[in-house]
């Protein structure tokens, strides 16, 4: 690793990175978690249903929460996803739209009826934040209704109006919300941190590789918990 010789930021910490540290101002950073719900994260949830692997999942929920107090305490900026749509799934499309064909959710809905409002519907427990991540007071939560946190919501206003440059990503899944999401803000003019160790791959191994691949060589750049925690700690109060 080596430091970035093109980037100034007043405030800055440098924080261990790949393919080269990378100065961040905590005050102007904020951590981004993706779909960190019920329905992605827990035995009996929609993935777990729809017969995707979430082992190792419990790792990662434990890795974010230590993000979570970490950026807390140092100013950084906390963002909780909740992927889904309105009880009725009229938000998720209808056959008109490729989310109706490409969802997984619906179309295990569409497989078993029975499950039918039940997966990733607001109000749910499918939809709900797992327990050891509930935000605070100060915490954003954003509901989006596709892969991408950038698209029909409110993300990039908020983040904007708060003068937030740098996005550190945790979550799942990592080549599906979290890599959609870090690279539309590539092209929004924001700087992506993937955190390899705190984000969770529902699928074979080289999904996860691939997506860390596109990061450190097109979108980004590529850290993990302990250096995005300790790095965050040594900033002054107030940079």
């Amino acid at each position: 690793m080596t430091d970035h010789p093109t980037i100034p930021r007043e405030g800055a910490v440098t924080l261990p990175a790949r393919p080269e540290s990378l100065p961040i101002n905590p005050r102007e950073t904020a951590l981004i978690v993706v779909d960190m719900q019920n329905a992605y994260a827990s035995p009996g949830g929609y993935l777990d249903l729809a017969g995707f692997d979430i082992e190792g999942s419990a790792a990662v929920i434990d890795r974010i929460a230590l993000l979570v107090e970490a950026s807390r305490k140092a100013g950084v900026q906390v963002v909780f996803f909740q992927n889904g749509w309105d009880p009725d799934y009229v938000e998720a499309g209808g056959p008109g739209s490729p989310n109706w064909w490409k969802s997984n959710a619906l179309k295990t809905m569409r497989d078993r009826p029975e499950l039918e409002g039940t997966l990733l519907a607001k109000g749910t427990w499918d939809y709900a934040l797992v327990d050891k991540l509930t935000p605070q007071k100060g915490d954003i939560v954003i509901p989006k209704p596709r892969y991408s946190a950038f698209f029909n919501s409110s993300l990039d206003s908020m983040l904007r109006a708060r003068g937030i440059k740098n996005l550190a990503f945790c979550g799942i899944a990592t080549n599906v919300c979290v890599e959609s999401t870090l690279r539309d803000g590539y092209h929004l003019e924001y700087f992506g941190i993937l955190l390899e160790d705190a984000t969770h791959q529902a699928g074979p191994a080289f999904l996860q590789e691939a997506t860390v691949f596109n990061v450190e060589k097109f979108f980004g750049w590529v850290s993990n918990t302990a250096d995005f925690c300790g790095t965050i700690s040594q900033a002054p109060p107030g940079s």
